[in-house]
């Protein structure tokens, strides 16, 4: 698995597996996050390459939308490092057992295993799930729990990450754990650009909620956009719930309000999480001084960072130095960061 922005002898492997029904989007995400030519990252070899691998030689996506052929079958998964299982509308169906078979050898060997949507029933169904925490598609929980009641289901969240396997809520939320999973991999400085190619959000909390309860307003006044921006640009003064407040014009209880119905979140729980991602910007990018870095996001005391990194990443401020800080710089004439594998002259989709 690759560890840090340090490039790895060969491209992580991540094998996508489409089966009847699959759906052509939660495919289309994964290519795109781990397969589309990265230039702009600067980097001499790619860092993911992606194989598409299906149970049949021809397999029909989407209600027969799309059709798959002439692709790996299922032996591909064990080369893989990361497999990806995409939802299909038919989650009462059981998936074939050539399937559930690909997908518990790879966890077996120590693989990653992640599911888009309700790709999670056939990691259920092949006993990854038992006793653990998992996400599916709220519209499906109910069915979930029926079907795999030893699941820890969390119905409300956008993903789960639980280290070795990780489940995202619906199609919109894979890329939410995709750029979460790049995030892992190497760092918030190459996720945020990764999130900037693909012009979306560089960092949704897996906490937050699959969906809001009430419309994001359409009045601009209502609009958190200028106040997010505006604070982000003053991460190290001594910002508050009650100063935002203010600044937007409003009582912190309507602070809360929408903060709530616009992005799932409190004020000081996103205040927090972005003070800690410019943290770790800053120790990527070369920062030596703890207190320093406190200062500069706002956190305070080195002390107070130390904690709230670890309570976010799940590493110290050393470990993450050393899985995500600087590297020497690489060669000009930089080559793609992601790859898709397709024998040549094999693997056609059609419409």
């Amino acid at each position: 698995m690759p560890q840090g922005s340090s490039q790895p002898v060969r491209p992580h492997r991540v094998a996508v597996i489409v089966d009847g029904g699959t759906n052509p989007f939660e495919v289309g995400v994964a290519t795109e996050l781990f397969g589309l030519p990265r230039p702009e990252l600067g980097l001499p070899r790619p860092l993911y390459e992606v194989t598409l691998c299906t149970p049949t030689p021809e397999v029909r996506m989407n209600h027969g939308f799309f059709t798959l052929t002439a692709v790996p079958g299922l032996e591909a998964v064990d080369e893989a490092d990361t497999l990806v299982v995409p939802g299909r509308p038919d989650n009462v169906v059981p998936r074939g057992p050539d399937v559930l078979d690909a997908i518990a050898r790879t966890h077996a060997r120590g693989a990653r295993v992640v599911s888009f949507c309700t790709g999670s029933f056939a990691l259920a169904e092949a006993g990854l799930l038992d006793g653990r925490r998992a996400t599916t598609h709220w519209l499906w929980s109910d069915t979930f729990r029926g079907l795999h009641p030893k699941v820890r289901l969390e119905p409300d969240v956008l993903f789960v990450d639980e280290g070795d396997i990780l489940t995202a809520a619906g199609s919109a939320a894979a890329l939410d754990l995709g750029l979460h999973i790049w995030r892992r991999d190497h760092g918030a400085e190459i996720a945020n650009a990764v999130s900037r190619r693909l012009v979306f959000a560089a960092h949704r909390d897996g906490g937050q909620r699959q969906f809001v309860e009430r419309p994001v307003p359409t009045v601009p006044d209502e609009s958190l956009g200028p106040l997010l921006a505006w604070a982000q640009e003053r991460l190290g003064e001594p910002l508050t719930v009650a100063g935002l407040a203010a600044r937007a014009a409003v009582s912190p209880a309507t602070l809360h309000r929408r903060f709530r119905a616009q992005l799932g979140t409190t004020p000081l729980a996103w205040l927090t999480r972005e003070r800690v991602a410019l943290a770790c910007r800053l120790i990527e990018r070369g920062e030596e001084r703890l207190d320093v870095v406190a200062a500069r996001c706002g956190l305070g005391t080195a002390a107070n960072l130390r904690a709230r990194l670890r309570r976010e990443t799940g590493l110290s401020p050393s470990d993450y130095r050393k899985r995500f800080g600087p590297v020497s710089a690489p060669p000009s004439g930089s080559v793609p960061a992601g790859s898709v594998m397709m024998p040549p002259g094999r693997g056609t989709v059609s419409a």
